[in-house]
């Protein structure tokens, strides 16, 4: 049977792409901030202004490409079971070529309904536009879990990385729960390995690889040989 990785992925593996973060803008997104475009009042207070905000995020996305972190966790493939979880809304892990892949806080390239969360479409990178509706007629939204709301894929995500022969963390902080509990799921015996250029938070027993994520990947798949 395959050695299963599990790989945790944040912002920092995207930010080489050249996409913005929270974090790095000191709690802003393209300078709005996270009540006015990444909750559920904020989708009831401004609409329209969330939609664009999204829109803006897509056509964003349609620009960028894949890095060589996203490339080399798809190479991984070719000699291991693969399973990665992310906490990111793009598809640059799906772009560059993983094909196993948990999206924790939901896709930018998709939306679902305002009145029933298991309608979901895939839109690309298409606009939202207000108006545009789901098959019960109620307006449609970004298929993004935002602040407050639950994390539909965690149950999922906490069962993957129990299966985990390693677990690999790249380009997250560790910070925002509930996806920083992922890694307690582990089991004690389960090396961990934390790829992060910044102060990462303490995971008991981790080996910590302080570069980028493509420099960090390059230096831990040479230590696997």
């Amino acid at each position: 049977m395959q050695e299963h990785i599990v790989v945790l992925t944040g912002a920092g593996i995207s930010a080489e792409s050249g996409l913005s973060t929270f974090r790095d803008n000191g709690g802003l997104w393209e300078q709005h901030s996270v009540y006015d475009v990444a909750t559920p009042e904020a989708f009831e207070r401004n609409r329209d202004l969330v939609l664009r905000f999204y829109n803006e995020r897509r056509r964003q996305l349609l620009s960028v490409q894949p890095n060589p972190a996203h490339r080399l966790l798809a190479e991984l493939e070719n000699r291991y079971r693969v399973t990665v979880v992310t906490q990111n809304v793009d598809d640059l892990h799906e772009r560059g070529g993983s094909s196993n892949v948990i999206h924790l806080h939901g896709e930018l390239s998709k939306a679902r309904s305002s009145v029933n969360p298991e309608l979901i479409y895939d839109i690309g990178y298409s606009d939202i536009k207000p108006g545009d509706t789901c098959d019960l007629g109620a307006q449609l939204r970004p298929h993004i879990v935002w602040f407050g709301e639950e994390v539909p894929m965690l149950d999922a995500a906490a069962e993957v990385v129990r299966t985990a022969d390693q677990l690999l963390i790249v380009g997250t902080s560790l910070q925002v729960y509930p996806a920083a509990g992922l890694v307690y799921e582990v089991d004690i015996d389960v090396p961990i390995t934390v790829i992060d250029p910044g102060e990462p938070a303490s995971v008991s027993r981790a080996r910590v690889i302080r570069k980028g994520a493509s420099d960090g990947l390059n230096e831990w798949v040479r230590m696997l040989g």
